[in-house]
């Protein structure tokens, strides 16, 4: 079996576990366990149905990072509910699903899965460092739009979507995003910048949709090729054009902002993904009787060992 990298982007999944899995079975004490059980089970099927040999656990140290903010105001503002002056704004996370987070990150370490996380950086830039490092194929799994932008047929980077559901997963290659978006994948971060993104609060260049960002990247490839076309009032409408002058200030900051870092300090693992040793498996197992993860521990091990 050839290698292969499969990063996670974990509150994506966690999310997506704890509003999809019902929250019916507790552990022993009344702590919600759905969103780690529900994690577990997506961990599992992902292993079976991909085959990857290494696994990575992206964390979202700070999932609104101050330098992001510092340049766009409104980015995520709508899901604070603390500012932190001296660190990371406390998210709207129901207290249910907050209370779990110390379980999932046990489980993944009993599993072996490395968690990966860097101070004042989203789990978006540890993946795309890690993907952008790779020297293996890559799956990114994640129900995030803006990490197509990463997707890479040359170097075997493709998206595992979730946004439809685990049962509805969608494989983005560069052919999708084409499809889809009218514009290649190295072009994504651009086209979401022109357009906006209500869910991260990017206000994008008023006026400017889907079908017009797309056309005006076609024709003028990046950014820097829109707002010289736009200066110079070539290639595009008066109206559009604007539009995108009076929009400069915004486009200066904001391709920084929608662009993942690829540059962290950080460097993939090199442990691959393989069976637990007894003790192990024992202490995971120790873990699902204490919160009544049930047998979807059983089935992470069971994957994780094939």
């Amino acid at each position: 079996m050839s290698d292969k990298l499969m990063l996670l982007d974990t509150a994506s999944l966690y999310f997506r576990a704890f509003y999809g899995v019902p929250d019916k079975v507790k552990s022993a004490d009344g702590t919600s366990v759905n969103a780690a059980r529900g994690l577990l089970d997506i961990i599992a099927k992902l292993v079976k149905l991909y085959e990857p040999t290494h696994i990575v656990a992206c964390w979202d140290d700070d999932w609104r990072p101050q330098w992001r903010v510092d340049l766009i105001p409104s980015y995520k503002a709508h899901r604070v509910v603390e500012l932190v002056p001296a660190g990371p704004d406390i998210e709207e996370v129901p207290d249910p699903l907050e209370a779990q987070l110390p379980i999932i990150r046990e489980a993944l370490r009993l599993l072996g899965i490395p968690i990966i996380g860097v101070a004042q950086h989203e789990a978006d830039d540890v993946i795309g460092t890690l993907a952008t490092r790779s020297t293996m194929p890559v799956d990114i799994v994640t129900g995030d739009r803006d990490l197509f932008q990463l997707v890479d047929n040359d170097r075997g980077i493709r998206v595992i979507y979730t946004a439809r559901g685990m049962s509805n997963l969608e494989i983005v290659t560069d052919e999708t995003v084409v499809k889809k978006y009218g514009v290649l994948p190295s072009q994504y971060a651009d086209f979401a910048t022109l357009r906006g993104d209500a869910s991260d609060g990017l206000p994008g260049v008023a006026g400017v949709g889907d079908k017009t960002a797309a056309t005006l990247l076609q024709a003028h490839g990046d950014i820097a090729g829109v707002r010289a076309a736009a200066e110079a009032g070539e290639g595009m409408s008066a109206g559009i054009r604007a539009k995108l002058l009076a929009a400069s200030g915004y486009l200066d900051v904001a391709p920084t902002v929608v662009e993942v870092a690829r540059g962290l300090d950080i460097s993939c693992p090199s442990d691959p993904v393989r069976a637990l040793d007894p003790a192990e498996a024992d202490a995971a197992t120790d873990l699902a009787e204490r919160w009544n993860l049930g047998s979807s521990m059983d089935r992470a091990i069971a994957a994780l060992g094939r």
